[in-house]
């Protein structure tokens, strides 16, 4: 890295950011050693991205260091007739998970290249969480992480970001037990 600045760019049109997703996805998970599960195959994620960009009010922010794509991440609100809280291993009471497509913002995906990662990417995950947040009119986001990755790091930062997990749940036979996180209210 040199001292080229990092921009945020916000974005409604998956088809204009899809390919450099992909690309970063493969990356990422690959460096991880995920990419031989068959949750975090390329195409996988791909019919990930396209249902979830095809839901009303998707929208992602790409962070680049100068013209080159290091991250991004993305989000939808969940509607009246989302299955998010279905795969819910103890069921949430039904007041909790009551959606009408303003209360929760869903953020499905961050991802950051490695070498904008940890302490010497100086925040570039957080800015990207934050310049998401920072525009949207929901009450509340939740996600999903995989408490096992990085020895419960990742967690730990979302903790740290005022998340808290609510449940466990697995939305895919194919796919991680994953931590509900919520955090609420959406700007902390």
């Amino acid at each position: 890295m040199n001292g080229t600045a990092i921009t945020l760019r916000r974005t409604t049109d998956v088809e204009a950011v899809r390919e450099l997703i992909l690309r970063i996805h493969v990356e990422v998970r690959g460096e991880f050693g995920l990419m031989d599960r068959p949750f975090y195959l390329r195409d996988r994620f791909n019919e990930r991205l396209t249902a979830y960009s095809s839901r009303p009010g998707w929208e992602a922010v790409i962070a680049y260091h100068g013209e080159e794509p290091i991250g991004y991440v993305f989000a939808v609100p969940l509607g009246g007739d989302t299955a998010w809280w279905s795969a819910e291993q103890i069921p949430l009471p039904d007041e909790y998970t009551s959606e009408d497509g303003t209360r929760t913002l869903a953020l499905n995906e961050i991802l950051v290249r490695r070498p904008w990662r940890g302490s010497h990417g100086r925040g570039t995950a957080r800015a990207l969480h934050e310049e998401l947040l920072s525009q949207r009119q929901e009450r509340r986001v939740t996600l999903l992480v995989n408490p096992a990755l990085a020895n419960g790091r990742l967690k730990a930062v979302y903790e740290f970001w005022g998340y808290k997990q609510v449940g466990s749940q697995q939305p895919f036979d194919d796919s991680p037990v994953f931590a509900t996180m919520m955090r609420d209210p959406l700007s902390q």
